[in-house]
């Protein structure tokens, strides 16, 4: 593999417009007040473990996935667990059973390059372990139902690979039924399980987003960042499920005490106030389904009091341009020789997307590697014609 496969991997993935973490590794120097405000709420939650949450804001395209990237970036730095989701139609945020087993699979340990702990959990996880007592101990005592406490003594006491799978999968998300659960821990034990509550996906699956928590942090990681982007797809729910959408983000911006570690932050799209709280009157439905719950209201509050991300200054314009200029010379093997100031005038005129700029930036630096002279742009024409003002929440997403 050649010495130039990252920077190149970099500039197809900025000449595309596709998120990558690469590009979040080196591109961080942007925003640097809302990103050291951020890292300091991480570093707070990491050294004293009391779990925190906050809510960012960004026009379409100015460059949250990228933030996003960034902190998943810094966080690994500092030996933080880190879980990336964006929320879709398939996973709604009023029902945590199914945004967990996407939040697993996009669950990321310090130093590896693919998702997953379950391989480092199944080494440690032996019946005579501290680690296995003490988690056994945590989950009859401390979670809302005991059915991981059976899950967990089962899994280390059976030789049958198959049931070992079926335990994996359901700390992955795949819910294994209670009465399973009962029939393998009456054969292994021979004693009837009766649980203290019956386990249900729908009403109890933050019992497992708590013991996670508390697993990374006993597995000697220094917490736990969750970053949920697209969050604006909440306001494509119906009513109910919105409303239901935002006592669960309450649950991870003002967490209990038994969420451990964890920092939580949602980015959600600049006209989400307007477009959704405002224009759908959710302070007013809050009160005509749930009453008085103040939860739901601190969620909406923390989404209108968001940091929004400013636009980029061009001290850090021009800081983003030498920085690609460097790697794309490096991806193609190159050296480009051209006036700077010219080419922020270029950039200038390109639109007010961050991406835009970014794309014109690289077409340029496209035309003079392969021609030696620049050919007239496309992106320019294409950006105003199309994005000639800030698309609504509506018209990017489509009416409820």
């Amino acid at each position: 593999m050649s010495s130039n496969h990252e920077e190149r991997h970099m500039i197809e993935a900025l000449r595309s417009g596709i998120p990558s973490r690469a590009i979040g590794r080196h591109f961080s120097e942007a925003r640097a007040d809302l990103l050291d405000q951020i890292i300091g709420r991480i570093d707070q939650v990491s050294s004293d473990g009391i779990s925190d949450g906050m809510v960012i804001t960004g026009k379409y395209g100015e460059g949250k996935t990228h933030l996003v990237n960034t902190i998943y970036t810094l966080a690994h730095g500092r030996n933080m667990v880190v879980s990336t989701v964006s929320l879709s139609k398939e996973t709604p945020f009023d029902k945590l059973h199914f945004v967990y087993p996407k939040l697993v699979a996009e669950t990321y340990l310090p130093g590896k390059a693919q998702p997953g702990f379950f391989t480092e959990l199944d080494k440690k996880l032996t019946e005579n372990a501290p680690l296995t007592t003490e988690l056994q101990l945590y989950a009859a005592r401390k979670l809302e139902t005991d059915k991981l406490y059976y899950l967990l003594k089962c899994f280390v006491k059976t030789e049958d690979l198959e049931e070992r799978f079926q335990f994996q999968t359901d700390l992955e998300g795949d819910f294994i039924s209670n009465v399973l659960i009962k029939q393998i821990y009456r054969r292994i034990y021979e004693e009837k399980v009766v649980f203290s509550q019956n386990f249900a996906k729908t009403r109890h699956s933050f019992d497992y987003y708590t013991f996670l928590s508390h697993l990374f942090k006993r597995l000697g990681y220094s917490g736990w960042v969750i970053l949920f982007d697209e969050s604006e797809l909440i306001g494509r729910l119906g009513k109910k499920a919105r409303l239901k959408a935002y006592q669960n983000m309450a649950r991870f911006l003002f967490p209990p005490k038994s969420l451990e570690g964890v920092f939580t932050l949602f980015a959600f799209s600049a006209s989400y106030a307007e477009d959704v709280i405002e224009a759908k009157g959710e302070y007013e439905n809050i009160k005509e389904v749930l009453g008085d719950d103040e939860l739901a209201k601190a969620a909406l509050d923390a989404i209108m009091e968001a940091e929004q991300l400013a636009p980029l200054t061009r001290t850090e314009i021009d800081a983003i341009l030498q920085k690609i200029i460097a790697f794309h010379a490096k991806a193609y093997q190159w050296k480009p020789a051209f006036d700077t100031a010219l080419l922020l005038q270029k950039v200038d005129k390109s639109g007010y997307l961050l991406r835009s700029k970014i794309r014109s930036i690289i077409e340029y630096l496209d035309q003079l590697y392969l021609y030696g002279s620049e050919t007239e742009s496309t992106v320019s024409d294409l950006d105003e014609e199309s994005y000639g003002e800030v698309p609504s929440y509506e018209e990017i997403f489509g009416e409820e």
